[in-house]
């Protein structure tokens, strides 16, 4: 790729990286679609979708305070209306409970704290400082975000199972954050850059984690088949047995169940 600019790479890996992070934005889209028809919230959680609309919102901010950050700017505003859309269909069929707890987590995290940041570095700071401020809030959240799905790998090294590690999310994740470092890279953004090189390491770990268990709750079941057929034969040898009786005037040996 001699041929190609910085910023044409730059371009490049923004476009993509634009392009991956949609579909993962669109992913949640069939369950929102199933607590629509069902008008129920089936149980789920709105902590992920709370915590993805905090994330873009602050990206959307640090794109903003940039100059020519319009492919950044661009897929975070996406990534919130996707997250605000998602989130006001789970407070319409949520039940009481839930709808309030995610009130509470709306109001608190991200009308709270994002407020927070908004305000105090809109009032006491300008230029380069605010820039780098924003971008240091922007790359711990992101390294937390990266870090969440540690729970869901603990899950499934537990349980041998990969029901809830999904390998195509896993795989979106890793492209996507390959994209982002990229991007982040050619424009000399560390703060875009650097997270996303935690991004890349948690997803490869996950599509290792899903290539080592896919198979093994198969095995597990298997064995279950397999020693519950054992057990079943062992009971039948000692229903047999318990069914025969030593006849002293015989010397024989006579079956007196009904076979």
């Amino acid at each position: 790729m001699g041929f190609l600019s910085n910023d044409h790479l730059t371009f490049l890996f923004g476009l993509l990286g634009n392009i991956v992070a949609a579909g993962m934005f669109l992913a949640p889209a069939p369950t929102f679609y199933t607590i629509f028809k069902r008008k129920s919230s089936e149980g789920f959680q709105s902590i992920p979708y709370s915590v993805a609309l905090m994330s873009a919102s602050l990206l959307l901010y640090y794109g903003l305070l940039k100059t020519n950050a319009y492919l950044l700017i661009s897929i975070n505003s996406i990534g919130c209306t996707f997250e605000v859309t998602y989130l006001i269909i789970y407070l319409i069929y949520a039940p009481k409970q839930e709808k309030m707890h995610t009130i509470k987590l709306l109001l608190i995290f991200n009308m709270g704290s994002f407020g927070v940041v908004l305000l105090l570095t809109m009032l006491l700071m300008k230029g380069k400082p605010r820039l780098s401020v924003v971008g240091w809030i922007c790359a711990v959240f992101s390294v937390a975000v990266c870090a969440a799905p540690l729970s869901i790998m603990r899950r499934v090294v537990r349980t041998k199972s990969v029901e809830y590690l999904p390998f195509t999310l896993s795989a979106s994740i890793t492209l996507n954050a390959v994209m982002w470092f990229f991007y982040g890279l050619l424009q000399h953004d560390y703060y875009i850059a650097l997270p996303n090189v935690l991004g890349f390491l948690f997803g490869i770990a996950q599509m290792i984690l899903y290539m080592v268990y896919k198979n093994a709750k198969r095995n597990v079941e298997e064995k279950s088949e397999q020693l519950a057929g054992n057990k079943e034969v062992v009971q039948m040898t000692n229903e047999t047995e318990s069914c025969t009786v030593d006849d002293p005037r015989m010397e024989t040996k006579i079956c007196i169940c009904d076979l």
